[in-house]
């Protein structure tokens, strides 16, 4: 027996009606803000992750799945989508009819242990913004997660903040460093390095010894420049008029180091210490980082089977409406039923019958059990009547109907 790598899950079939589901509200949503889908591949050379999301990252640090391959490049299973968005951006020329507005639902690789909703391989629906700097993308962007959100049924709590720019984060890396000063010895191992690197990153450590010492720490938006003080003004200005609520939390700076400015998560109730859904933010830096000419973006990324956890933990169950229309029953006509199959088919109605040589009683049991909508046996009687008896199976009632009009009778009532 050959079982599945850890950190890996199956989705079933009588699951992935769920998955289909989600996949249609992103297309819908997407659809009603002009927002286009982008493929990118699976792995990407590794030098796009180490200037894209940041050398001194978790993620590359610690959950990259790096390989060399036959050719002795250094290729990565893609850990998140927006540096593959960012690279296909510039490679394919897309500046030259900004703004762009793209989205993806992509699987993503880390190497860390598994946790509820985020596998090692999981799946992510994100939205990227090119070429607006001001803070109306930053704001369409986060309504386009809640308009989400609330074609699912659920509420999750927005929080935001401003990690400033690389001009006003500089005097924030300062009092940040001189609040540590005494402790920097107590900070863990991680912490200690990031200090010295990317101090705003300690603020997003979860050790619980860092966490304490971190208390009191001075806020990113004290050292804010005029700039970025606007921009985070017009937010939650912008926010305000939309009538989406929000609280504005200093201790967000996100785990990537592209971000800039405006930083932002969806919080679920009922997850535990799993429950950021949603987590964003702007970063005018990341183009030029990768080899492009300065671009200002901004997006989100959410992981879709903590989505879906969320989803249920709210009592919203999703209905599983892929069941077939009708399921033919053979009574030693198996040649008739299999073209009428077909011909219901190419009507539109979603039809399957016995492909084995099973007793009429039960064919009815499989019916039953794959939930299809109605159902109708056909025998020698049925066929030189040129009548039958369509049966609704949710509710057991029955009438009889002409066969040559069943496909006119399943599409008025379906």
């Amino acid at each position: 027996m050959i079982n599945i790598p850890k950190g890996t899950k199956d989705v079933l079939p009588d699951e992935s009606y769920k998955w289909h589901y989600v996949e249609d509200k992103i297309r819908r949503i997407t659809r009603l803000y002009d927002v286009k889908e982008i493929r990118t591949p699976t792995f990407e050379h590794t030098e796009l992750f180490l200037r894209g999301v940041g050398e001194t990252t978790d993620v590359v640090n610690k959950e990259m799945y790096t390989f060399n391959d036959k050719g002795g490049r250094s290729i990565t299973l893609k850990p998140e989508g927006t540096a593959g968005c960012a690279r296909a951006f510039i490679e394919n020329g897309l500046q030259q009819n900004l703004p762009v507005r793209i989205y993806y639902e992509t699987p993503v690789f880390r190497y860390e242990k598994p946790q509820a909703g985020r596998l090692r391989e999981h799946h992510q629906f994100g939205v990227e913004y090119y070429g607006v700097d001001s803070y109306t993308a930053d704001v369409e962007v986060m309504s386009l997660a809640k308009d989400f959100f609330d074609s699912l049924g659920i509420s999750p709590r927005l929080n935001i903040n401003s990690i400033g720019c690389a001009k006003c984060r500089a005097d924030y890396h300062k009092a940040l460093k001189d609040f540590l000063a005494d402790n920097v010895n107590n900070l863990c191992e991680t912490c200690r390095e990031r200090i010295k690197t990317n101090p705003l990153r300690v603020l997003d450590c979860k050790v619980p010894t860092c966490k304490e010492l971190l208390k009191g720490a001075p806020s990113t938006l004290d050292y804010l420049c005029d700039d970025c003080r606007a921009h985070h003004e017009g937010v939650k200005k912008g926010l305000e008029n939309l009538g989406i609520e929000y609280k504005v939390n200093p201790k967000i700076v996100r785990g990537l180091d592209y971000y800039t400015r405006t930083v932002f998560e969806f919080i679920a109730e009922g997850l535990g210490s799993q429950d950021t859904v949603c987590g964003g933010g702007r970063y005018n830096n990341l183009i030029e980082s990768v080899g492009g000419k300065p671009t200002p973006g901004v997006g989100f990324g959410m992981g879709l089977e903590r989505l879906l956890m969320t989803v249920e933990a709210a009592g919203n169950k999703i209905e599983n409406e892929e069941s077939p229309d009708i399921f033919i029953c053979s009574v030693g006509q198996k040649d008739y039923c299999q073209k009428l199959v077909a011909d219901l088919r190419k009507e539109g109605v979603a039809a399957v019958y016995d492909l084995s040589d099973r007793s009429i009683k039960a064919q009815m049991k499989y019916a039953d059990k794959i939930k299809a909508k109605y159902s109708i046996a056909i025998g020698d009687n049925e066929i030189a009547e040129g009548v039958a008896v369509l049966k609704n199976m949710l509710n057991g009632e029955t009438q009889e109907i002409i066969l040559a009009a069943l496909s006119q009778i399943l599409k008025t009532i379906l």
